[in-house]
């Protein structure tokens, strides 16, 4: 597997140097937005957009509202899976980090010393965001859009290869897409259960305004009064 982290005409490597190459170019406070944002600020990012995603899901209500639940519940779920996968993944392979066995790189980031096939960022963040497309289409673009960006950092930042990335991508996708039947199977009737019950339903689906049933029975329930008072009139 070292074949993998040689140069020469190899363009996992060129593109490497490639996106790298902009960390040289840039600011000394562009290079900390970057390493910020790929170490940290993409997996915080797409925690808050999971949240929403439930947050609207909820609002929203309806009969898709609990399946759509459950599919954003499985979302962090299938990212731990994968994350778990690799581990075997990284032992298997052995990839050392570019840095390593390359010189000249701009290494934004500090202190790794494990294998770097795969990404764990990458995992994570396209687990994530392809569990979000399942659960609602318009937050999993979203989220699989900042999945790329990370991806992107992870390169920028001197510690993984571009197919580093992409294996990321792969696994967080197949792990999702593989798994999300059984899982779907499993976590809907659960999140149905949920949404019954008085207290915790309010989870799965917003619980209507009190008295806002009986405002909307106010117009017709006027109607035989009325009639009544034209009676007693005439």
């Amino acid at each position: 597997m070292a074949v993998l982290a040689e140069s020469g005409s190899n363009p996992d490597v060129d593109l490497l140097y490639d996106i790298n190459g902009l960390a040289k170019d840039a600011p000394g406070w562009f290079d900390r937005v970057m390493e910020f944002i790929g170490e940290y600020g993409l997996l915080l990012a797409m925690a808050l957009l999971v949240l929403w995603c439930w947050w609207s899901v909820r609002r929203r209500g309806g009969e898709d509202a609990a399946p759509s639940v459950a599919a954003l519940v499985w979302a962090p779920l299938a990212a731990g899976l994968a994350v778990l996968v690799n581990v075997p993944i990284r032992g298997f392979v052995e990839r050392p980090r570019p840095f390593v066995d390359h010189r000249g790189l701009d290494v934004l980031v500090d202190g790794k010393t494990d294998f770097s096939f795969v990404s764990d960022h990458a995992t994570i963040t396209m687990a994530l965001g392809v569990g979000l497309f399942v659960a609602d289409r318009r937050f999993g673009l979203a989220g699989i859009g900042l999945a790329l960006l990370e991806g992107f950092c992870r390169v920028y930042m001197g510690v993984h290869y571009p197919t580093d990335v992409v294996g990321g991508f792969a696994l967080g996708t197949a792990v999702v897409l593989l798994l999300s039947p059984p899982a779907t199977a499993l976590l809907t009737p659960l999140m149905r259960a949920v949404e019954r019950s008085p207290r915790a339903g309010r989870l799965v689906r917003r619980r209507p305004a009190a008295g806002s049933g009986r405002d909307t029975l106010l117009p017709s329930a006027r109607k035989p009064l009325e009639s009544e008072e034209r009676d007693l009139a005439a």
